[in-house]
């Protein structure tokens, strides 16, 4: 599990939780934040306009990309580099056609779809295109997912400050009695605050971190995209590796290839 979203999640209610009680004098002030009308409108409205901006396939997808933001990216760029070292060895001295044995033992489907086009004998540039091609389809579904989140939390304000409008003209109407003008400005208000917690509190950062877990698994298929089309070219394993590090920053350029796996063969 991603620790850091769960904790960050978590550590946002507590603290908003705390201002709330605090500054309402105890636990019985919570209820001041509550009111149901203002949660259909902030909620049901900024969902159900949602809704309308996408098709219903995509909205329980996205609904459901939530989860996503608690599963670590199961990336390890410099575990690949060396991965991938070790194949370019293997085609230095046994040829390409040998790298069809070692793709069957791979678990990650688009380094094994680019070595078999490889070992096919497909062209470098159509090689290139094929995997480009495909690593743009998933970068475009992720960003749909991601996406989703952004028009949420843009939806969610907007239909506070709708529900916002609606209470203070009824507050507006019922002018009459003074004593009632403090708490119907309360519930006025209290659909701003629904909307603003939606938007910054699980709208926000749901789809910052989608998009941050896109980018490491982009720039880990760029990284098998020259790698591979290196070894199909034929050269040399330690100049691979270093081509391949020149993406990682200089902390994590240590690959196991260092201590005697990117050999020249």
């Amino acid at each position: 599990m991603d620790i850091a979203s769960l904790l960050g999640m978590i550590l946002c209610l507590v603290l908003v939780l705390y201002g709330m009680i605090n500054g309402a004098g105890g636990l019985g002030g919570l209820l001041y934040f509550v009111d149901v009308p203002s949660i259909f409108i902030t909620f049901g409205g900024a969902f159900s306009a949602t809704l309308m901006s996408v098709s219903l396939p995509n909205f329980i997808g996205g609904v459901k990309s939530m989860g996503l933001i608690f599963k670590p990216v199961n990336v390890n760029v410099p575990e690949m580099i060396t991965k991938i070292i070790e194949l370019s060895n293997v085609a230095r001295k046994e040829g390409l056609l040998s790298l069809e044995e070692a793709a069957g033992n791979l678990e990650d489907e688009f380094m094994k779809k680019g070595i078999m086009l490889i070992v096919d004998g497909t062209d470098p540039e159509l090689v290139r295109g094929i995997l480009d091609t495909e690593m743009s389809s998933i970068d475009e579904r992720h960003k749909l997912r991601s996406g989703f989140w952004d028009t949420l939390g843009a939806m969610g304000p907007a239909w506070g400050m709708i529900g916002t409008l609606v209470g203070l003209v009824i507050m507006l109407y019922n002018m009459s009695d003074p004593t009632t003008l403090g708490p119907k400005m309360g519930v006025a208000l209290i659909t701003t605050f629904y909307g603003s917690m939606l938007a910054n509190w699980i709208c926000a950062p749901t789809s910052n971190k989608l998009q941050a877990n896109n980018t490491i698994e982009m720039q880990a298929k760029e990284i098998m995209i020259e790698g591979l089309l290196s070894i199909q070219a034929g050269e040399n394993p330690r100049v691979i590796e270093e081509k391949l590090k020149s993406f990682l920053s200089p902390k994590d350029r240590t690959t196991s290839a260092d201590e005697g796996g990117g050999g020249e063969g």
